[in-house]
């Protein structure tokens, strides 16, 4: 739980001009924030060694309660392509002291063909492997490599000690030319026949970005372009994950394209649908972001479902503050979006949202919050309306953690997780990232 005191002593700090009046006021504001808020914890701090740094991608849970995660960063290689360390795959066990960070595989930059820099979650696949993907590494054809996609398959036999490494494959290397290059926050997605769908930032037939299936094949797997992103019309540049309707037809969002008023007329990003035909998919654009409206522009993050076929998602710039979550409600064969709840600060929400049984919704902030680090938020639906609570605001110093990049996991018990890819402690320049509890 937040420290009454401790919240006072930072307004006097970073508010030496205020009367007390106002000084009251905010602190008022700040304890009523505390009392709503649950207790947080952070359970990680990241080294920059073997267990990993800058962590972007958030935490994939099993059915023992284990959390797993990627780090972009850190390992015990540093090369010509990640001066930083190269990245690790990363297991957090819980036990009587605490929890313990297994690294499950290190990211190795003198063997540059198995991969570097994940910066996407761990998906389960059917066969109990985790899947992921690195955005370079792989193909020389790009400077740093084009990207792979990657299975974890855990050793044949039970370790003896917690450091027993699993074992990684290239099930496919990007940069051949169309099939897209740079797969980035996005993670990997599998239908019920065991088939794999992605996005890529780059690369395609128009170089703006691909959504693409693998196929398991004879021992291996085969890649189809689905779509290649033209960038006026239907976007440009998937940056996060897709998600399934009941139907079978795929949705995700495009970070830049379509109206192309924002960043230097490079677009403003869009909502897409990808719809199965006997000829091959069908793209439809459902949604085209514009710079001045109270929705906000340029998507990162994922789509999420609700049970009346209503999307939600984020945005971390524009609207009237900065960044918003927002709702899509299909109506008379287009999509109508609204704003639920906008940010203020340096940075809006990244990453998509996670909604729990009632409904409501959870998601983080990049660097807003009471201190501009990042935040921990919860929408609830009360009265047709939506309440904004904040349930945590990174500490003003970042020990805690700064720019959050991943979304929340909840678990069945209501204990929500996530890492920030900053701050805390480590040899990294702003600190190597944390991984955080908040409990009910």
């Amino acid at each position: 739980m937040t420290n009454p005191a401790r919240l006072f002593l930072s307004t006097l700090r970073h508010y030496p001009g205020r009367t007390a009046f106002g000084v009251l006021f905010v602190l008022a504001i700040l304890l009523m924030q505390a009392a709503q808020a649950q207790t947080f914890s952070v359970i990680h701090y990241f080294s920059g060694g073997d267990d990993g740094g800058f962590s972007t991608a958030g935490l994939t849970m099993d059915r023992a309660g284990r959390l797993y995660g990627t780090a972009a960063g850190g390992g015990s290689f540093a090369g010509q392509y990640c001066p930083d360390g190269c990245g690790v795959v990363f297991r957090l066990v819980q036990a009587p002291a605490g929890w313990v960070v297994e690294p499950l595989y290190v990211f190795q930059g003198d063997d540059p063909a198995k991969g570097l820099s994940p910066y996407a979650p761990i998906t389960f696949g059917p066969d109990g492997n985790l899947y992921g993907t690195t955005m370079s590494g792989g193909n020389p054809r790009c400077y740093a490599g084009c990207g792979t996609v990657f299975r974890l398959t855990p050793p044949a036999s039970a370790c003896k000690n917690a450091l027993c490494p699993w074992t990684e494959t290239v099930i496919h290397t990007f940069g051949s030319g169309s099939d897209g290059t740079a797969p980035l926050y996005g993670a990997l997605l599998f239908d019920a026949a065991g088939n794999i769908y992605g996005t890529t930032t780059a690369g395609g037939a128009y170089n703006r970005g691909t959504v693409y299936e693998l196929t398991p094949s004879q021992g291996g797997w085969t890649e189809t372009i689905l779509h290649s992103f033209a960038g006026a019309g239907d976007g440009s540049s998937p940056w996060s994950s897709l998600i399934f309707d009941q139907q079978g037809n795929l949705y995700g969002t495009a970070l830049s394209g379509g109206d192309l008023s924002c960043d230097f007329s490079q677009g403003c990003g869009t909502v897409f649908e990808l719809s199965p035909s006997g000829s091959g998919w069908t793209e439809t654009t459902l949604y085209t972001f514009e710079m001045n409206t109270d929705v906000g522009f340029n998507p990162e993050g994922w789509l999420l479902f609700d049970g009346s076929g209503n999307l939600y998602g984020t945005v971390p710039a524009g609207g009237t503050h900065q960044g918003s979550v927002y709702e899509l409600q299909p109506s008379g064969g287009s999509w109508t979006a609204s704003p639920l709840a906008q940010f203020m600060g340096n940075g809006g929400p990244v990453a998509g949202l996670t909604m729990d049984a009632s409904g409501n919704l959870y998601g983080t902030t990049a660097a807003s919050g009471a201190y501009y680090h990042g935040s921990v938020f919860k929408l609830a639906k009360q009265g047709g309306t939506w309440q904004l609570t904040t349930l945590h605001s990174f500490d003003v110093e970042g020990h805690e953690g700064d720019e959050l990049h991943g979304g929340v996991l909840r678990d069945a018990h209501g204990n929500l997780f996530g890492t920030a890819s900053q701050g805390g402690s480590g040899p990294c320049v702003h600190g190597c990232g944390s991984i955080w509890e908040i409990t009910p």
